[in-house]
């Protein structure tokens, strides 16, 4: 038996398939293809790309440029006054007169309201009364006076003949001495005449003294409008007691009423007295009274950051309400030409500058400018920054410095 053939068996067949026999030699061909491809594709977005860059020019919109624009600040308040009053009697007693309501207009000195006051108007009486008796009194002391003088010549006159006479012996020592006697009593009653007049005069004097001190007590019974204006609440009625200082009506000016707005603290520090302004009351919407800043007053709300701004009417509206919620708009500048942006347009803002897109020999670019007061719609007036030639750009994604760009048709919006 031949163990050579039994043991040495014949070589196995070769069992790889033929496909990945033949693929062995091809991997660095694909990966020269692919590596091609990329390349390719590398070169395609580059040269879409330098042209993007420097061929292809993009439409941009431009910001407004606007002339004679108003700077406003806004502020939301009420109506109110500056001269606000409590009226009431000096004395106490019972209302016995009511002449106004609420809601009247009233004008200075007029009656509002008085108080029963019979007893005070009797004592007026009487001291009218002394008055007369003081003025008859004078009249008849000056009567006396005259009378007194009057005898006072006539015994003067009879002592002076008499004592011519005395020489001639016709008219005896006794009857000069009598005579003496009569004229000094004739001085004494001329002098007690003139005594009673100015007693009579003081009299007279005292008794109109009385007379005003009880026509001003008796004024106190009565309340008279302190100035033009109009009631805005009566807090008594008739036949109530009233204290003495009790308040009857509160009343207000008519050249004071204004409207309190509440300016943001971030806004306040453009404002000054006297500038102009528009009241708009709630309820008249489509009205806008002109008024002046009056009054900034000196505390600012710490809890809402506001500052109280007190605004006049230039003519007070015939139909006004106090505490009618009302809306002021302040011009405190006017731009005579400016660029508006959006607040979006604004980058790198700090303080009152920052970066806006602009327009510039056909290119785009950043550049810092100087931005005004926020307008009340929103938008920021550029005031300063924009270079001479160049053109501010409204913002839009995938802007590029140093791209090519040109204005769409119409210019700015």
């Amino acid at each position: 038996m031949d163990n050579t053939g039994t043991n040495s068996l014949p070589p196995l067949p070769d069992k790889t398939p033929v496909t990945e026999q033949a693929a062995k030699p091809r991997p660095p061909a694909r990966r020269r293809l692919i590596w091609v491809a990329a390349i390719g594709i590398a070169i395609v977005i580059g040269g879409v790309l330098v042209w993007h860059a420097f061929f292809h020019t993009v439409t941009v919109s431009l910001a407004p440029t606007r002339s004679n624009v108003r700077e406003q600040v806004f502020g939301l308040g009420e109506v109110g006054a500056r001269v606000q009053s409590n009226v009431g009697f000096k004395v106490a007693g019972v209302l016995a007169q009511l002449d106004v309501d609420e809601g009247d207009r009233v004008h200075a000195g007029q009656v509002l309201a008085r108080l029963d006051a019979k007893d005070v108007e009797a004592q007026v009486a009487v001291a009218q009364a002394n008055i007369a008796q003081a003025q008859a009194n004078i009249h008849k002391a000056r009567a006396d006076v005259t009378s007194a003088a009057a005898n006072l010549t006539k015994v003067s006159g009879v002592s002076k003949r008499d004592r011519q006479l005395i020489q001639s012996g016709l008219v005896s020592t006794e009857q000069d001495q009598a005579d003496e006697a009569a004229v000094q009593v004739a001085a004494a009653n001329l002098a007690v005449a003139h005594s009673a007049l100015t007693q009579a005069v003081a009299a007279l004097r005292s008794a109109r003294a009385q007379e005003a001190f009880e026509k001003a007590t008796l004024a106190n019974y009565t309340i008279h409008a302190p100035f033009d204006g109009w009631v805005i609440s009566r807090n008594l009625e008739l036949g109530d007691a009233v204290t003495q200082g009790q308040s009857v009506f509160t009343l207000v000016k008519t050249g004071t009423v204004w409207a309190v707005g509440y300016v943001d603290e971030r806004l306040a520090g453009w404002l000054h007295v006297g500038q102009p302004a528009r009241i708009v009351l709630r309820s008249e919407p489509t009205q806008r009274f002109p008024g002046h800043v009056a009054r900034i007053e000196i505390e600012s709300n710490a809890v809402n950051e506001e500052r109280v701004v007190d605004v006049a009417f230039d003519h007070l509206p015939r139909n006004i309400h106090l505490a009618e919620q009302a809306e002021v708009y302040i011009t405190t500048g006017t731009l005579k030409q400016t660029v508006l942006v959006p607040q979006t347009a604004a980058m790198e803002v700090s303080g009152n500058s920052g970066k806006v897109w602009i327009l510039d020999k056909g290119r785009l670019a950043k550049t810092r400018v100087t931005f005004g007061p926020q307008l009340l719609d929103g938008r920021l007036p550029v005031v300063s920054g924009v270079p001479a030639g160049a053109a501010v750009v409204l913002p839009k994604p995938a802007l590029r410095v140093g791209e090519a760009a040109h204005a769409a048709r119409g210019g700015a919006p």
